[in-house]
């Protein structure tokens, strides 16, 4: 493998989307959603790793938007790749969830790695078709990386590792519990088939069922001096890694609320008689079914203004590298946290009330409107929304941020 010599800034990424970009990568989201859409509720059931979504992703280009051009990626930006997210998971929330998570933990690229090595790691995940997983989870501290030779030798456990079941490399952060450098907490990549790494296919849940969060056992792994990205630490670039995750969510929730109101309303217009005691002919001509799927739609839109106003604001903030400050840092990642609260509230709403306006007989297991709930409830849990609550009231009351962590 050639390695380009291009000295790369603390992130590559440059600018914000025109319309040219933005419409392309609708269009390829869209049609991959489409291909989704047709069995997701029977894939849902199956609880099969979601091998052949990852292939529908990479063969439309979706798993290199964010990759640099000139290492062979798409040169897109967040803007563009959270709409591709919130597209799909209109169709298929554990899809959306897998593609969300895969952004983030390739971005660690960007966050971690130092400006000479970036390019070699671009260039691997181009090259290797690399759907990058994560086995971040910080309520699970139970690994021990201990330093051996130039590397460190890795055990433990994690629990909600989320694509490590299909993707190619996995990302893991671990403290050094030994030696010299005790207490510093590292990025490293390591692949899916690295020995002592052991996969347990225990991810059973209510909803999400196919982002392959399964839990992993670290048995002896060797990780090597090459496997490791960088240090993770408090430089404010670098901790935009953490509000961009928590954007994510806000897309894909976005997006499981949009699909929840595109499969009512085909549901509704599909019932060619009303209630006994309606004055309408049909269901989509009543007032009262109206109503409700109005407030349903209107404060679904208030969600997705706020979602893309943020998107950009993303790219715009992450473009200054690092001349990003600890202020700014924080002002976006309350915005952001101010979004999680509002795109939670109403995707759980939204997938709940949808029944309301079409009737029991959309309650028919056959039916699968409630894939919608299902993905949203479970996954919404992932951190207490009423901490975000409590993260914008303190910010908004007294100008207090929270300490920086994986939820904030």
């Amino acid at each position: 493998m050639t390695v380009l010599s291009t000295q790369l800034p603390r992130v590559p990424y440059i600018g914000t989307a025109d319309d040219a970009e933005l419409d392309r990568w609708r269009e390829v989201a869209q049609n991959v959603a489409d291909q989704l859409a047709v069995d997701a509720l029977e894939r849902d059931r199956k609880n099969e790793q979601p091998f052949a979504e990852v292939k529908l992703l990479r063969e439309a280009g979706l798993l290199d938007l964010l990759v640099p051009a000139e290492f062979g990626g798409a040169g897109g930006h967040w803007e563009t790749g959270f709409e591709a997210v919130r597209i799909i998971a209109a169709a298929d929330g554990s899809v959306g969830q897998l593609l969300a998570y895969h952004y983030i933990n390739q971005s660690g690229i960007a966050f971690y790695a130092a400006p000479e090595t970036q390019g070699q790691w671009w260039q691997r995940t181009v090259e290797g078709g690399w759907l990058w997983g994560d086995s971040v989870n910080p309520i699970d501290p139970t690994l021990t990386l201990v330093p051996q030779g130039d590397g460190f030798t890795l055990n433990g456990g994690k629990r909600f590792s989320t694509g490590s079941g299909v993707g190619e490399v996995i990302v893991v952060n671990a403290e050094i519990t030994e030696g010299e450098r005790a207490g510093e907490v590292l990025a490293f990549v390591i692949p899916r088939d690295r020995e002592g790494l052991e996969i347990v296919d225990d991810w059973d849940y209510l909803g999400q069922r196919l982002s392959a969060s399964n839990s992993l056992k670290f048995h002896n792994v060797q990780v090597q001096a090459s496997d490791i990205l960088g240090p993770v630490t408090a430089e404010p670039v670098s901790t935009l890694l953490t509000p961009g995750i928590q954007l994510a969510f806000v897309n894909f929730y976005l997006g499981i609320a949009e699909g929840a109101l595109a499969r009512g309303k085909r549901i509704i217009l599909g019932r060619k008689n009303a209630w006994l005691f309606s004055q309408a002919e049909t269901y989509s001509q009543d007032p009262i079914f109206q109503r409700t799927i109005g407030e349903l739609k209107a404060r679904t839109a208030a969600v997705a203004a706020l979602t893309e106003k943020l998107g950009r604001k993303f790219d715009a903030l992450v473009s200054k590298a690092g001349e990003v400050t600890q202020t700014e840092r924080a002002a976006l990642a309350v915005e952001i946290a101010e979004a999680k609260v509002v795109s939670t509230e109403t995707a759980i709403e939204v997938a709940n009330r949808i029944f309301e306006v079409t009737g029991s007989s959309s309650a028919a297991s056959s039916v699968g409107l409630d894939l919608f709930w299902r993905n949203v409830r479970t996954h919404s849990l992932h951190d207490p929304v009423d901490y975000k609550k409590i993260e914008v009231g303190a910010y908004f009351l007294r100008g207090e941020s929270q300490p920086l962590s994986l939820y904030t």
